[in-house]
């Protein structure tokens, strides 16, 4: 049986704002064993009703979220092994340089915990208040990633791009590597992309996608001219699902590399409930033998 990597995911609707219970989870992700922990990314929430061009993510003005890269900040400090990762980061509403020099820091402070996995968001209202350009955030998304990596490994940048211009500057400190890229999605052009440019791919767990996603974005690596098996495949899988088991089995058969479990909506009733939890997802982690020792 090969070997997963397993994380969960950061209840960041259900966890409530104490920085205590915020500090009590993440360091019992840590001492249960998992691999890794994941944050979702929305700066700003909107309200759904009377609008002319409808919302139809699952989030409005009432969903908590703490913003990823500060809270990595302080979990960096807290933790000592546990992989921080965003999933996703909004890239396309941010700028980029920003992104950069936030991302870096994380990467330096956490001792290179950091995976950034980015993505292009379903809030245009989001978009317009942050006064980036919903339309055209594609084609700033492949310019992002291609200045992300040039900040993150050249001490001085001269980019010229359509959208944006760096004139001979650059971060320090740098990042000590080129920070893990991923990227997330629900459609072809996603997948693509990441085939093209990631280190790996974000299967969300409201996607709808099945297993076999796994062999479809490994023939699009291939079909990129890059190696499938230095691919990362990162499934969230609900624990409100009772065979969620048999999902992490199913993936990791398909050939995924990682699974990230997500407690939020499984009925915990406290913040303090999504903390306990965690010991006995652990425990069925280890029993069925999915990681490495």
């Amino acid at each position: 049986m090969s070997a997963l990597r397993v994380g969960v995911v950061f209840p960041q609707t259900e966890v409530g704002s104490v920085p205590g219970v915020v500090r009590a989870w993440a360091q019992t992700a840590e001492a249960a064993g998992f691999d890794h922990l994941v944050a979702y990314d929305h700066v700003l929430g909107a309200v759904h009703e009377g609008r002319e061009r409808p919302l139809r993510g699952p989030y409005d003005e009432t969903t908590t979220f703490h913003e990823p890269l500060v809270l990595f900040g302080f979990l960096a400090g807290i933790t000592e092994r546990i992989e921080l990762v965003t999933g996703i980061l909004i890239l396309p509403q941010r700028q980029v340089a920003l992104v950069a020099k936030q991302a870096a820091e994380v990467d330096l402070l956490s001792r290179e915990r950091l995976r950034l996995g980015v993505g292009s968001g379903w809030n245009h209202v989001e978009y317009e208040s942050l006064n980036e350009d919903w339309h055209t955030r594609g084609k700033r998304y492949d310019e992002q990633v291609e200045l992300l990596r040039a900040l993150w490994g050249e001490p001085v940048v001269d980019y010229t791009g359509r959208f944006h211009r760096v004139d001979r500057a650059g971060l320090a400190p740098l990042p000590r590597r080129q920070i893990p890229l991923w990227f997330g999605g629900h459609k072809e052009p996603a997948f693509r992309r990441a085939a093209r440019h990631g280190d790996g791919f974000i299967v969300a767990h409201s996607a709808g996608a099945t297993p076999e996603l796994a062999g479809r974005l490994r023939e699009l690596v291939a079909e990129a001219g890059r190696d499938p098996a230095a691919f990362g495949i990162d499934a969230y899988i609900s624990v409100a699902d009772p065979t969620w088991p048999e999902l992490v089995e199913a993936w990791r058969a398909a050939g995924a590399t990682h699974v990230s479990l997500v407690t939020m909506g499984a009925g915990y009733e406290s913040p303090t409930a999504h903390v306990e939890s965690l010991s006995a997802l652990a425990e069925t982690v280890r029993a069925a033998g999915w990681q490495s020792a």
